[in-house]
């Protein structure tokens, strides 16, 4: 059953898995062990950045494709459901109808740049993407009748995800059963779902076909896959699901603005995810999304607390300060990759395997 689930893809390290089985129960359990409006946003965004991660690593550490454009899918998910809940009711069915028209629209979007853009090589192929990037962006800006412009859509969700429902009037554990936990665990299980179907596409001969690509796509076309096939489903299939996270990032915060899903910053946050995590694992998605939300969630009131420690010594406490939380975040950064070159996850992979034996030396013959 496992060995189903997981794709025959285990972590390979007790470690990772130790490290993956804490991650999963600290989400499943985030409303019950941190009560509080924060501590449940942070691990919303987790859910969400989890898929989003996973989603450009299919592109970027399976296929090697460099794109700058999954903002955009990212985005269309969003504004989909943004747009679908305030021309239409608030209901599942606005939800449905919002999510299938984004899909769509990635679709497209994604076959198109894949048939027309794939055959261009490395670099070139990367500013092409964000040319799209900034160009969606800016049509979002300027298109304020549909979405808002610069001031983005605020809409309703069905009342089962509403902060006003209440499922239970009697508290559970210590936390209200209302419409906000109920999303919240709708987010939970979308992510589990599409994390296991990424982690099946990767380990499926489909996938295997994408990594021979990203080993020597000369060589794979020589054996005769049709490489920019490959390349153009692999880049439909990322956009799909990074359409998903934005959908569920709409639903989370019943609003939707460029700044919150289509600004260059996510694209960069994403970038610095997979490399934290390890780019090819898809395990890294789940590691490196951890650690970096909750670092750039938390960063600031632990810098508080240090700052305050250090009141003694002037310029400890004026280095600690909260207004210093970037320069913290990047020498953070700097050291995860210092160290874990390969990403966490491939870093805890490494340790599982023994070094290499040196060969037995040849006994000489006279």
């Amino acid at each position: 059953m496992l060995t189903r689930l997981f794709s025959n893809d285990f972590p390979r390290s007790r470690i990772l898995a130790m490290i993956l089985l804490l991650v999963f129960l600290a989400l499943a359990l985030t409303p019950f062990l941190i009560p509080g409006v924060k501590a449940l946003n942070v691990a919303a965004k987790v859910l969400v950045f989890i898929v989003m991660v996973a989603s450009f690593d299919l592109l970027l550490g399976y296929t090697g494709i460099v794109s700058f454009a999954h903002t955009m899918f990212f985005g269309i998910g969003a504004y989909g459901i943004a747009i679908a809940s305030t021309r239409m009711d608030a209901g599942w069915g606005a939800l449905a109808v919002g999510l299938l028209l984004a899909l769509a629209v990635s679709f497209v979007l994604a076959a198109a740049i894949g048939l027309f853009s794939l055959r261009v090589r490395a670099i070139f192929f990367s500013m092409i993407t964000l040319a799209f990037a900034a160009a969606f962006q800016t049509l979002a800006s300027q298109l304020s009748e549909f979405t808002g412009g610069e001031d983005g859509l605020t809409f309703k969700m069905p009342e089962a995800l509403s902060p006003s429902f209440e499922l239970s009037a009697t508290p559970f554990l210590g936390v209200s059963l209302d419409g906000r936990l109920i999303c919240y665990y709708l987010l939970f299980a979308v992510a589990v779902v599409l994390f296991l179907a990424m982690l099946r596409i990767v380990n499926s001969p489909f996938g295997r076909v994408l990594q021979a690509i990203r080993e020597n796509e000369f060589r794979a076309e020589a054996i005769g896959y049709r490489v920019v096939i490959y390349r153009t489903v692999s880049s439909v299939l990322s956009a799909l699901f990074a359409s998903m996270a934005g959908a569920m990032l709409a639903i989370w915060l019943r609003y939707n603005g460029p700044d919150t899903t289509l600004s260059f910053e996510i694209m960069l946050d994403v970038l610095l995810i997979v490399v934290i995590g390890g780019m090819g694992t898809i395990y890294g998605a789940v590691i490196g999304s951890a650690l970096f939300v909750v670092a750039q969630s938390y960063l600031q009131d632990l810098l508080r607390l240090g700052s305050e420690a250090a009141g003694g010594v002037p310029w400890l406490a004026a280095l600690l300060s909260p207004d210093r939380w970037l320069l913290w975040l990047g020498v953070l950064f700097v050291l995860s990759v210092y160290y874990f070159p390969s990403g966490v996850v491939g870093r805890l992979r490494a340790l599982r395997q023994p070094p290499p034996r040196a060969p037995a030396p040849r006994a000489r013959t006279t």
